[in-house]
């Protein structure tokens, strides 16, 4: 009778059968799921072997930004920087970030900036959410002639930043010897190096947006912990050069991003919740794009984030 999950005093609502079934059901599926995780941490999905790829990508970017001098703060982002792809497994997505550049959310005084800063103004203003055009509010005298090239009029006297002068004059950089440019894809500018290594380079700007970032660390949530979403609000936002597919103002658009933050986010997650993740991105690459391209590497980072941050944790 324990098996058929009634107590003696009660009639039986289904059949033995039916409940000896789904009782062993249930323990052929537990049992793939165990499976899958150990077969996916022996493909290098383990949580050791994918924080061990973070930090060395981590200090990779130290060691880029210190060859810039410091001009330009260089993240490894999306997979690589996730730890979760391996050497050539998927392309290398780097952001360039300029350091002599800042973008100002609203209500947000230039003045406590450096005067060597080139300071923007966001304008979110019939733009459509998640972007911005940019300003010109304070130009530096130093400033690098692929930003000072971008600046484009607005037809009242005021300069916006065009976010495709921006992508176009910086896709105009010396290469390194061996390395093949490719057709810009969005806001960056892809090449590879012997047929083998693909890369991604984003040239983008801090943006400074100390609202936004609050209203998202005071929203309520079962996750991440108070001090993971800290430490998410202390990494910042950045705006990449490109602008809502349609829109009448594309060319000028910039989009709001939070890559160092969402590494963050995923670091945070369980080794459940990132096999998960994994998975949904193998059955993305391996059976829907073959037929659909829509769903988007980063559409399956938001619904794992979402419900990770919507559900109690186990």
């Amino acid at each position: 009778m324990a098996e058929s999950g009634t107590r003696p005093d009660e009639p039986e609502r289904f059949p033995r059968q039916g409940n000896m079934s789904s009782k062993q059901d249930l323990i052929q599926w537990e049992n793939t799921s165990v499976e899958t995780c150990t077969i996916l941490s022996w493909l290098g999905y383990g949580q050791e072997i994918i924080q061990a790829r973070r930090d060395a990508y981590r200090e990779i970017g130290k060691l880029l930004t210190a060859r810039v001098c410091g001009e330009a703060t260089l993240i490894i982002t999306g997979s690589k920087g996730e730890g979760l792809s391996s050497y050539l497994e998927s392309d290398l997505d780097q952001m360039a970030v300029n350091n002599r550049v800042f973008c100002l959310e609203d209500d947000v005084k230039s003045s406590a900036f450096p005067g060597e800063i080139t300071v923007l103004r966001s304008l979110s203003r019939r733009s459509y959410h998640g972007h911005c055009r940019l300003l010109l509010e304070r130009l530096d005298t130093t400033i690098h002639s692929y930003v000072h090239g971008a600046f484009c009029d607005d037809g009242y006297g005021r300069e916006l930043l065009s976010s495709d002068l921006y992508v176009n004059n910086w896709s105009n950089e010396d290469l390194t010897e061996g390395e093949v440019q490719h057709e810009r894809a969005g806001p960056s500018i892809p090449s590879s190096m012997s047929g083998l290594m693909h890369s991604d380079h984003v040239h983008a700007l801090h943006y400074y947006c100390p609202n936004i970032l609050s209203k998202w660390a005071a929203r309520p949530r079962h996750w991440p912990p108070p001090e993971a979403v800290q430490r998410v609000v202390s990494l910042g936002a950045f705006l990449t050069p490109v602008g809502f597919k349609g829109s009448e103002y594309q060319h000028v658009e910039w989009r709001v991003c939070f890559n160092a933050g969402e590494i963050e986010l995923i670091s945070n997650l369980s080794d459940i919740q990132t096999k998960l993740y994994v998975l949904l991105k193998m059955i993305k690459n391996d059976v829907l794009h073959p037929r659909k391209k829509e769903v988007s590497s980063y559409t399956l980072k938001n619904i794992v984030l979402w419900m990770a941050e919507n559900n109690p944790q186990a």
